[in-house]
């Protein structure tokens, strides 16, 4: 395919500095989808507590409610990398929107638990498909560099912000009923339909081949049945037949996939993408990130809404200063990354989301919001701010063209499945179910005592995510100066992620 890099974007023309309102609205349709994937995790989240209600369903059930989601985003995003690589970036993207919008509209008519579910799984595999779609074509058409580093630090703060401001959405919108949480992404992605049929430019598939469906069904497979084996592992008991078993087959299939991927002509993951110290360092902050966020606001909601009996928009409002800070980054982020490169801010932000987190250990029945929940608030924002752009930009980084969605697709299924695996853990690990009668029928000092394993179990998370992003740094520090030493380069890439 011919490259986009000869846009005005790019830093090779006169006018680098200079995007022509086309290129800002491109990126802006690319940004909008972005941010809708991310609201909709975090907006439907405000509305858990009155699904339940309405439709019958524990705690330990609702919570598939968000995984459905997010595994269906997960399981499918190397597909979608690798069918926009196929049939065109351009084509994948936009029917894809239109999956998503029809989702949305039958996720808020549907009456069952079941169903909701499917509905949920089916807009996720629809998002599978827009996000890595949507970061390839910004890759390819901002050439790397400052100008890269420039779009996708306004991208992902549409990202981060719908994380972050969909509590705020969704808390307006309860006063409407839970439905409208679903319904209300429907317009917004047929506005960006339209935009993109005439934004997004005509392409040529840029890669050769077929698909690997054996590996995108052992994959799925795989996480799949390993996020059920752990949401229904405290009822089972860890050590039942049934659920031991289940890990047996959990590892088969993983151990199948990597066989598939050694072997199949057009592997749906080319391993060796994976020797990059860089993008793995990337997935596992994406894996931090989000699976310590995803948890909190879950356990958050459900102790706001349920043990103090806020009502969803108080919940939202109690959460904005999070929202707000994370929107206003936008100017800062490619800046911040130019300056002090990606593993620092990676690290520093989940440095913040770390103490936001074991701050809310100090919460009391007797809540008050100033001194218990805004200085969490603050680092949420802090740490969002920080660490997901820099994860994106270090993740795709230094990668050819023709393998950007598979980059992408990592990162973003690193981020979504970790999400979900991180979430069952924590779900399991409070083992919260309303038909025993604990939760919010103890009252705020009994949910607070309950949930107090999952939030050091989050924190945990994200330390680990620390860990990993500063070891290229301490590792630096700890060996003697070696002009010569093979990690040279890559830790001159870290250090300026674009090539900078």
């Amino acid at each position: 395919m011919t490259s986009p890099q000869t846009h005005s974007a790019s830093p090779r023309t006169g006018d680098a500095d200079r995007w022509s309102p086309r290129l800002w609205a491109l990126l802006i349709v690319l940004s909008l989808a972005l941010f809708l994937d991310g609201l909709d995790v975090s907006m439907v989240a405000v509305a858990l507590p009155s699904i339940g209600a309405e439709l019958g369903l524990s705690t330990a059930t609702l919570q598939w409610v968000i995984s459905g989601y997010v595994l269906g985003f997960g399981g499918f995003l190397l597909l979608g990398g690798r069918t926009a690589d196929l049939l065109g970036r351009r084509r994948v993207f936009l029917i894809a929107l239109g999956v998503f919008a029809l989702a949305s509209v039958i996720g808020g008519l549907v009456d069952s638990g079941a169903l909701l579910v499917a509905t949920r799984f089916v807009k996720g595999i629809a998002a599978a498909f827009t996000a890595p779609t949507g970061l390839s074509i910004l890759t390819t058409t901002f050439a790397e560099g400052r100008q890269r580093n420039r779009a996708l630090s306004v991208y992902t703060v549409f990202g981060a912000s719908g994380f972050s401001s969909g509590l705020l959405f969704g808390g307006l919108l309860m006063s409407l009923g839970w439905r409208w949480t679903f319904f209300f992404a429907a317009p917004f992605a047929l506005l960006a339909l339209v935009a993109g049929a005439f934004l997004i430019p005509r392409d040529r598939p840029g890669a050769r081949g077929g698909y690997d469906l054996a590996g995108a069904a052992t994959l799925t497979a795989t996480m799949l049945l390993l996020v059920y084996t752990v949401v229904t592992a405290p009822e089972a008991g860890w050590g039942h037949p049934v659920t031991l078993g289940s890990f047996v087959v959990v590892a088969a299939l993983l151990s199948l996939f990597v066989w598939v991927e050694r072997r199949v002509r057009f592997p749906l993951v080319r391993l060796g993408i994976l020797r990059s110290g860089t993008l793995v360092r990337a997935n596992v902050g994406a894996v931090a990130l989000m699976g310590s966020f995803i948890s909190f606001q879950f356990l958050l909601t459900l102790f706001l809404q349920q043990a103090l009996e806020q009502s969803p928009l108080q919940m939202a409002l109690s959460l904005l200063p999070a929202g707000l800070l994370v929107a206003f980054s936008a100017p800062f982020a490619d800046r911040l990354i130019d300056r002090f490169g990606t593993p620092v801010l990676i690290a520093g932000g989940l440095i913040a989301l770390s103490a936001g987190y074991l701050l809310f250990l100090r919460v009391e029945a007797e809540f008050s919001y100033l001194p218990m929940l805004l200085p969490t608030a603050l680092l949420l924002g802090v740490g969002f701010a920080l660490a997901f752009p820099a994860i994106n930009v270090q993740a795709t980084s230094g990668v050819a063209d023709d393998e950007q969605g598979l980059a992408a697709g990592l990162v973003q299924t690193s981020a979504q499945v970790g999400g979900a695996l991180v979430l069952a853990i924590t779900t399991a690990v409070i083992a919260v179910d309303h038909a025993t009668g604990e939760g919010a029928g103890g009252g705020a000092a009994g949910m607070l005592e309950q949930f107090q394993p999952g939030l050091i179990f989050v924190t945990s998370v994200a330390l680990v995510g620390v860990l990993i992003a500063l070891s290229p740094l301490l590792a630096r520090r700890s060996r003697p100066r070696d002009p010569s030493s093979p990690a040279k380069a890559e830790d001159q890439a870290e250090r300026q992620p674009a090539g900078v």
